[in-house]
């Protein structure tokens, strides 16, 4: 029995030095990979840096203060937000809408669900290009087709009115079928028992949708929306793609903005300013929508 007892803490210890070394891989992959340069971009930000240049002069918050006097950061930002507010509310009632209507598991059903879901496994630079070529008013089969009918095109991508309207109608049509497939999901695991107590009642299926089938998805619309709010806010491959931010800066997002920054004139240290202002934009915003799903499990 006294051995035993002795052997047991030695057990212990032996099974709890070993976790740790279990996790050092996965701990060094994500220090190095994620940790490190997050820590990195921040302390370029406080810093005059360029890839060019040997030195980096500390300037503190000269980037940020820079930032505040940018009509282009402003402009860009004011995109990145009417681009978000146009996309998401679309795409999570649209989706959800799909979701209803192809829940039955007829053929046809299960068809329109791989159509609806075929854009959002196709790269998005690639349809991005493909949506350009279609909205070109020069060599675009739209353009040929509404000649033929001796209508006028309209020249979607240069335009400074309808170039952003059409960027948000290729994200909608990139994204909503992943909203689709995941509230679908979510739809099939209502349940079947909250419905049929609710028609017992002689509740109307409006009532049944508002009372049973929102609040027993309420997880998954909250996961898809933030999802859609993230994805948004960082909007890149198909402004960069079809318009590279014009015409003259009317499709110019803060992504593209800060690629242009980094990569085009050199400045590091500004551009990590901008991913940094889009790091606390988007965990603002999360935290929004995460109180605002926020209820009790009683409920």
């Amino acid at each position: 029995m006294i051995v035993a007892t002795i052997e047991r803490p030695q057990r212990r210890w032996a099974h709890s030095r070993s976790g740790p070394l279990f996790l050092l891989p996965s701990a060094l992959i994500i220090a190095t990979f994620v940790l490190y340069p997050i820590a990195q971009s921040l302390w370029m930000s406080l810093h005059d840096w360029s890839m060019f240049q040997v030195t980096h002069p500390f300037v503190g918050l000269a980037n940020y203060a820079e930032l505040i006097r940018d009509r282009r950061f402003w402009n860009a930002l004011l995109n990145t937000i009417v681009f978000t507010v146009a996309t998401v509310p679309v795409q999570v009632i649209v989706g959800l809408l799909l979701a209803i209507a192809l829940s039955r598991s007829r053929w046809w059903a299960v068809f329109l669900r791989s159509v609806y879901f075929f854009p959002v496994i196709s790269s998005f630079a690639t349809m991005a290009i493909v949506w350009r070529f279609l909205l070109s008013a020069d060599v675009g089969p739209t353009a040929s087709w509404l000649r033929a009918l001796g209508i006028t095109p309209l020249d979607w991508l240069h335009s400074t009115v309808w170039a952003l309207p059409a960027i948000i109608m290729v994200g909608l049509w990139k994204n909503i079928g992943f909203t689709m497939v995941i509230l679908l999901a979510a739809l099939q695991d209502v349940p079947e028992s909250l419905t049929e107590a609710a028609v017992l009642d002689g509740a109307t299926r409006w009532q049944r949708f508002i009372h049973v089938t929102i609040p027993s998805i309420r997880h998954a619309l909250l996961f898809t929306s933030v999802i859609a709010v993230i994805a948004s806010l960082q909007v890149f491959d198909q402004v960069y793609v079809m318009t590279r931010g014009g015409p003259l800066f009317h499709t110019e997002t803060l992504v593209t903005y800060m690629y242009e920054q980094g990569f085009t004139e050199y400045r590091s240290g500004y551009a990590a300013a901008i991913a940094w202002v889009l790091f606390v934009l988007i965990m603002l915003v999360s935290i929004v929508q995460l109180r605002l799903f926020r209820y009790a499990d009683v409920d």
